[in-house]
This record gives structure tokens, C-alpha cells and sequence, in this order.
């Protein structure tokens, strides 16, 4: 098992290195390849959110089917089974593509991520080429270091300093903490999962703070082609619906 998971991460790096021949830049050939491995999940991303949407729809029904037989836990399920059914709606139905697609997403990580003890793919190589640029464009100077790593350097001199310096790794940070919250707002408006999902970017932001810049060039660029595909999924099935109702 050890040497497929070596070789998945193998493959997705010798792509990378491909892209980074054409881009000369291996943040930008982190983007490449975030929207081509998008691409690839598109598929299963459609039937990972469509399922999500329609469990959203029913789920006022849903609850109350559990509030009614509360104190009949057998009878609660056999009803939310029949109900299911009834409906075509399948309760996990967002999950069974998200695990497909999760230990591709997890290579991804060992190829981008990793320390200085346990480096990744790309860590590892950048160490032992240190004539190779770590910039991405003129954004962010050096991919493999983390905005905490960042800010120390440059807090030195005060901790204004350290923000100033570390500005654009902690907006990157941000922006993976805001996007790992935009999805769960747009899909529901229940106020518990929507708290969740707050609590969720809370506990992210501190993750993206340790992590190195390529990671969350990643996370960041994946997450917002999912914000922008679950947007269009939204609409493409709400037109849809409504070409049935007006039918």
C-alpha cells in the first residue's frame, strides 16, 4: 500500500514539474494543477453537491419526521427510510464522492505540504535545488515558508513589522479560512450547520497559518473553483426545476 501511495504521489509531482516547464513558476504550476485534478473531479463534485442540495431541500420534512416519533426510534427510522425512497433522495449521497476523491486530494497534500523534518515532493526538491525560485509571481517570496514562519522573521523588529512583512502569506491564510466557510453558507441556511461551519474556518485559519504557501495556494485555488461549481450546480438545477414546474 506504502509504494502505490509513493507512486500516486510520484506521478502528481512529475505533472507538476511538467507544468512548472511551461510556467517557470511553481506557484502558478500549483494553480495549473489544482483546476486540472478540478477538472478531472468534476463529476463527481456535480453528484457530490446536487446530492447535498437536494438533501437541503427536504430537510424541514426530514426534522419532522424525527421531532413526531422522537420516542420510537424504530418507527423514526423506518419512516425517514420510506421517506427517502419516496423522495429518490439518498442521505449519503454527498459522501460516497467525497471519499472517492479524498485520497487523491490527500496525495495532493503530501506532494505540496510536509516539514522540514518530513518534507513533501516539492519541499523536498526545492531543498535540494536551492538555484530553483520558491516565489510565486511577485506575490509571495518563498512558497515553502507558512505565514507564522514569516511573521516571526520579521516581527523581530515589532509586531506591526511582522504583519506588514508576513501581509500577503496571512491574506492567503484568510482566504482558505473564508473559503472553507463560503460553501457551507451558500448550500444551507441552517443556523447550526452554518455555526459549525464558522467554527470549522476558526479552527482552519490557525492551519493555514502553519502551513506553507503552496499548500494554501492550493487549498485556496480549489476551494474557490468548488464556491464557483457549486454556484453554477445551484442555478443549473433551480433552472431546471423551474423548466418542470412551468411544464
Amino acid at each position: 500500500m506504502g509504494a502505490i501511495w509513493d507512486g500516486l504521489k510520484n506521478y502528481i509531482f512529475l505533472f507538476l514539474q511538467f507544468l512548472y516547464g511551461g510556467v517557470k513558476d511553481y506557484g502558478f504550476a500549483i494553480v495549473l494543477l489544482t483546476v486540472t485534478f478540478r477538472i478531472l473531479l468534476t463529476p463527481l463534485m456535480w453528484k457530490q453537491t446536487k446530492s447535498m442540495i437536494e438533501l437541503q431541500k427536504v430537510q424541514p420534512k426530514i426534522k419532522a419526521l424525527q421531532e413526531k416519533y422522537k420516542n420510537n426510534k424504530e418507527k423514526q427510522q423506518e419512516e425517514l427510510m420510506k421517506f427517502y425512497s419516496e423522495n429518490k433522495v439518498n442521505p449519503f449521497g454527498g459522501c460516497l464522492p467525497l471519499l472517492l476523491q479524498m485520497p487523491l486530494l490527500f496525495a495532493l497534500y503530501g506532494v505540496l505540504g510536509g516539514t522540514a523534518k518530513a518534507p513533501g515532493n516539492l519541499l523536498a526538491h526545492l531543498a535540494q535545488n536551492p538555484g530553483i525560485s520558491k516565489a510565486f509571481w511577485k506575490i509571495l517570496p518563498d512558497i515553502t515558508m507558512s505565514p507564522q514562519a514569516v511573521f516571526a522573521a520579521h516581527s523581530a523588529s515589532g509586531f506591526l513589522a511582522g504583519v506588514w512583512g508576513a501581509l500577503p502569506y496571512l491574506i492567503f491564510a484568510i482566504l482558505f479560512a473564508v473559503s472553507t466557510w463560503l460553501p457551507q453558507f451558500l448550500l444551507t441556511k441552517d443556523p447550526t450547520q452554518r455555526k459549525t461551519a464558522s467554527y470549522m474556518s476558526i479552527m482552519m485559519l490557525w492551519f493555514g497559518f502553519v502551513s506553507p504557501a503552496g499548500v494554501l495556494i492550493y487549498w485556496v485555488t480549489s476551494s474557490a473553483w468548488q464556491v464557483g461549481q457549486q454556484v453554477l450546480t445551484q442555478r443549473m438545477l433551480a433552472a431546471k426545476e423551474n423548466e418542470g414546474a412551468g411544464s
